[in-house]
């Protein structure tokens, strides 16, 4: 397998100007996340069909070649499973490719599991066995050694030809611009504005809550994401999740109280004193300011029999188009229906999934006749 390696700015714009001469390009990376709140961006791979580069971003200066690449809308970039790629270029360039086109994507409209990986799809369409040893790599150290970038290209290397060949079957079945859409959909969900204001929604078991404590776990959830943001370290390496809510939930006030809780030694140390002035001004919040309870649909008394209606529906549109119940309405996407309905008054403005693109048209609208 040939490949180059370009680790100069000169060798980059070479490259990237080749590739924005064809109409399709193969794109992965390689990263590490393991404390850090942002993946880091260890090797790029892209093959434009002729040349197969590895990019190493840690030693180029300036990569604004690569960010024209991303951006040029006539070149096609193809990547696998392509969420948390999508995640790196967001944070590491401002940007994701566009068009993109996600091959895990398009194996589901062909009937694949929702999730199907790399290796088993090259070994269905291709016929060859991946090696995966290297896939817990660090991706930062450096030197490389030759099997981790052989490692590495093979991931774009033959991601050309099952592309071809997936290409080739979705076209014939008829699920090529639908395939695109989705594509553009997952890509839209993982450009993620962070408000520290509304990270208490997201902590685990915050609908237990009353208004009283909400007050306080807002100040926590706003100061651990804010942190997290500003220092890059993973939330719960700032302070785990499920003790942001003990405090909130018992209004702790002591570092005492805290070991009795079970609460790691490491942040009691860093950041108890912290979390306790913040449980104090928690306390201090006048209750016209109390935050809404968080509502759970599941407890409303309706839900749970229309949820299993929307669910048979689904059912249906499975059996008629051969793709599975999973892909094309997740549980997360039926309640998000709900919510547009129950709390939203069906705004236009902020259509739910299922009623957008081709879910829309295949079941969507036979969804939103049952609400």
């Amino acid at each position: 397998m040939n490949y180059q390696i370009v680790d100069t700015k000169e060798a980059l714009e070479a490259v990237c100007l080749s590739a924005r001469e064809v109409d399709t390009v193969m794109l992965d990376t390689e990263f590490v996340r393991t404390r850090t709140f942002y993946p880091q961006l260890g090797l790029i791979q892209l093959f434009d069909g002729t040349t197969l580069s590895l990019i190493d971003p840690t030693v180029i200066d300036e990569m604004d070649a690569f960010e024209a690449l991303l951006k040029d809308t006539s070149v096609l970039k193809v990547l696998h499973a392509c969420g948390e790629d999508l995640e790196v270029f967001a944070h590491v360039f401002g940007a994701i490719p566009v068009p993109m086109m996600d091959t895990q994507i398009m194996a589901a409209f062909l009937g694949h599991g929702l999730s199907t990986g790399f290796a088993a799809l090259v070994n269905e369409y291709l016929g060859v066995e991946l090696d995966k040893s290297e896939a817990r790599t660090d991706w930062l150290a450096r030197p490389l050694t030759s099997k981790q970038l052989e490692y590495a290209a093979a991931d774009v290397h033959y991601l050309l030809p099952m592309f071809e060949k997936l290409e080739a079957a979705v076209r014939e079945a008829g699920w090529w611009e639908a395939a695109q859409q989705e594509s553009d959909l997952i890509a839209s969900k993982r450009v993620v504005t962070h408000i520290p204001e509304k990270a208490y929604q997201d902590i685990k078991g915050a609908w237990q809550l009353r208004p009283n404590q909400l007050a306080i776990l807002k100040i926590l959830a706003q100061w651990r994401l804010e942190e997290a943001l500003k220092r890059d370290i993973a939330l719960n390496f700032v302070f785990r999740e499920q003790n942001l809510w003990a405090a909130a939930r018992f209004g702790i006030k002591s570092l005492k109280r805290m070991e009795q809780e079970g609460f790691d030694h490491r942040e009691i140390r860093r950041h108890g004193n912290t979390v306790i002035a913040m449980v104090k001004k928690g306390e201090q919040v006048p209750e016209d300011e109390y935050p809404d309870v968080v509502e759970r649909l599941m407890d409303k008394p309706e839900y749970k029999q229309l949820f299993k209606q929307l669910k048979d529906e689904v059912k249906k549109a499975s059996q008629k188009s051969g793709l599975a119940t999973e892909f094309l309405a997740s549980k997360k996407q039926l309640n998000q229906l709900i919510t547009w309905v129950w709390k939203k008054d069906r705004n236009p403005s902020n259509m739910p999934d299922v009623m957008t693109s081709w879910r829309k048209a295949l079941f969507g609208e036979q969804l939103n006749k049952l609400l």
